[in-house]
């Protein structure tokens, strides 16, 4: 039976719109739906003209049917985008749209928990240098025949290692602490060896300091004895404290080294110059400072040594480690390392171009000692600073990696992920 006029031009109206939005769509998506969205929407289009002829006339539920298979083709483009986007490969020709996924953080938060240590580390850092260097100092002025300079670097050692112990302690919290750690000597372990070297540099440079005071005493009864009896006791004990210099000088850039802070363990070959370098400026600043010009020969060619192991440790650091150098280079740790340099350099063309003025030789003294503090402080606050940032972990482990599995090889689907 044919229907009514108007109802069969509307429904020959409706057709035709179906028809032209189905041309619309293929000359606007350039991709080919899916099976499962072809099919969905052929068999949405067949539903909706049933409806249309069944229910006859201008009813609601033609515009319901009309406005749903309008959205069914909507849903159908965007599901087919979307399919055409997320079939990108990797390794095949096509470019990607999107870039690849960087790494930030574990919500927020670093991968490696960081140093709990304070400025008192620090701190700690400098004095034991100062220490060391201080009884290299004395000791060539006792082979030297330099009293001056002897007296000048043992009561200084003896100062400095008393504040180091000051600081440790203040550290671990609790001083029995130190002495549980002499319970065993664990020669893999910078920190067990730091504390058997503190322990034998300590009273070696306490008796050579108090031999300097065999001067004051009297020269008859018990106290004459004594004073007869230091000199050769505090000559031994120089020489045994400037021979446990070097180890108390560098260890503590070995125990940096051997955490996992990245900035510190990536400079294991640096550190240890770094602070040898150091501790050697520092002494030749106390020479210089207590020192008269004529007596402060050694204390120069000290210094010339110290510079060049310092300057040429941290140009290392800087240059040689690529993204983990970055935190000795910028900001707070940047700028102490920068001016430690120029005092450095400042320190040393004082002590070598004021050779007999004693206000100049002063200002270098000082200007090499300042020049250690900011040293010893910059290379601490940048191992800080790797170990906050999670991008100086994950990066370097993820080149590691690449490197090699380029060496090995080896698919991608085998390379062994990084460690975090």
């Amino acid at each position: 039976m044919t229907p009514p006029g108007p109802v069969g031009d509307r429904f020959r109206r409706f057709r035709e719109r179906l028809a032209a939005e189905g041309g619309d769509q293929s000359q606007v998506s350039d991709e080919r739906p899916s099976a499962e969205g072809g099919a969905a929407a052929t068999s949405g289009a067949k539903v909706a003209r049933g409806t249309a002829a069944t229910s006859g006339g201008d009813h609601p539920n033609d515009r319901d049917t009309t406005a749903n298979s309008r959205r069914g083709d909507l849903t159908t483009r965007r599901s087919t985008e979307a399919a055409g986007r997320r079939g990108r490969r990797r390794g095949g020709g096509e470019e990607l749209r999107v870039p690849e996924a960087e790494f930030t953080s574990y919500y927020g938060r670093p991968v490696l928990k960081g140093p709990v240590w304070k400025w008192d580390i620090a701190a700690y850092l400098f004095t034991g240098g100062l220490a060391a260097g201080s009884s290299l100092i004395a000791a060539g002025g006792q082979l030297t025949g330099r009293p001056a300079l002897r007296r000048a670097g043992r009561v200084t050692a003896l100062a400095a290692v008393s504040a180091s112990a000051v600081f440790l302690v203040r550290d671990l919290g609790r001083p029995a602490r130190f002495h549980h750690m002499l319970r065993v000597a664990k020669p893999t372990s910078p920190m067990s060896m730091g504390t058997w070297i503190l322990t034998a540099y300590g009273p070696a440079a306490g008796v050579a300091a108090i031999a300097e005071a065999a001067g004051v005493l009297p020269r008859h009864g018990l106290l004459g004895l004594a004073g007869r009896a230091l000199p050769p006791i505090g000559h031994a004990a120089g020489l045994l404290a400037a021979g446990t210099a070097p180890a108390l000088a560098t260890y503590t850039g070995v125990l940096l080294a051997d955490t996992a802070v990245p900035s510190w363990h990536e400079a294991y070959p640096e550190l240890p110059v770094i602070f040898a370098g150091s501790a050697l400026a520092s002494g030749a600043g106390v020479g210089l400072l207590a020192a008269p010009p004529a007596q402060a020969g050694p204390a120069r060619r000290m210094a010339v040594a110290g510079a060049a192991l310092e300057l040429y440790g941290a140009h290392r650091v800087e240059t040689r480690l690529g993204l983990l150098s970055e935190p000795y280079r910028l900001g707070r740790p940047g700028r102490l390392l920068r001016a430690g340099r120029l005092l450095t350099a400042g320190g040393v063309a004082g002590a070598l171009l004021g050779r007999r003025s004693r206000v100049v030789g002063a200002l270098s003294g000082a200007a090499l000692l300042a020049a250690s503090v900011l040293t010893r402080f910059g290379i601490f606050y940048g191992g800080v600073a790797s170990a906050r940032d999670p991008r100086y972990t994950v990066v370097p482990q993820r080149e590691r990696v690449e490197a090699r599995r380029t060496g090995m090889d080896l698919p991608a689907d085998r390379a062994v992920p990084p460690a975090v």
